[in-house]
């Protein structure tokens, strides 16, 4: 199937609505970063695509291409819908746009979002992107990645969302990571020690020495 899709590209064709259809979900993961940026982005109207189980350049790459396509789409819910298989390669600034759209994000989605920008979501944000379904947060409290992102959140924020959630950051407190070294043997540094402190008097046996001879 890569094969084949690379040798249509070769040829010149161009990756548009029925050449999507053909690949479908099932083969969108086998295309490379170069095939994915010549998609149409207007293709992506007609077809229906989830790129949940790709690499996440590849949610990346979509995410950009369906945002380009939807853009016209300025009412919510509509443009959630749209854009919503997708989501997985948004940006954090993308999802805090969201936050503000009343947009009821369902908690599968949520934990699926990248990383990094999930984990630059404040507390209010979180709130504004799950809407009704915000109770459900407390149901993860425990999982990652809700925990981690519960971790570097300030408690009196997560006060605020009045589910229940614990474990934040107290106020004057910062939560820091301290790396543990092992203690260095003090056996080796001793033996060490001795043996400067005796080299003088061995270099000066050895001159004598070689004097005398």
């Amino acid at each position: 199937a890569s094969a084949a899709i690379k040798r249509y590209v070769e040829l010149g064709n161009a990756l548009n609505a029925t050449a999507l259809d053909a690949i479908g979900t099932r083969y969108v993961c086998l295309l490379n970063a170069t095939e994915l940026k010549a998609i149409e982005p207007s293709s992506l109207k007609l077809v229906s695509l989830n790129p949940s189980a790709c690499s996440q350049q590849t949610k990346d790459l979509l995410y950009e291409k369906a945002k380009e396509a939807f853009s016209a789409q300025h009412t919510f819910p509509a443009y959630y819908e749209l854009i919503w298989p997708y989501l997985e390669g948004a940006p954090g600034k993308d999802l805090k746009a969201l936050s503000q759209a009343n947009v009821n994000m369902n908690m599968s989605t949520f934990v699926s979002l990248r990383r990094d920008a999930l984990m630059s979501l404040t507390p209010p944000e979180v709130r504004g992107l799950l809407g009704v379904n915000l109770p459900d947060l407390a149901k993860w409290q425990y999982r990652s990645p809700v925990r981690e992102w519960i971790q570097v959140q300030k408690q009196s924020q997560l006060d605020q969302l009045h589910i229940g959630l614990t474990g934040g950051t107290q106020e004057g407190y910062i939560n820091l990571v301290t790396p543990k070294f092992p203690a260095p043997s003090s056996a080796p540094l001793g033996a060490m020690a001795m043996a400067l402190h005796l080299l003088p008097a061995l270099l000066l046996t050895f001159l004598m020495m070689s004097i005398l001879s």
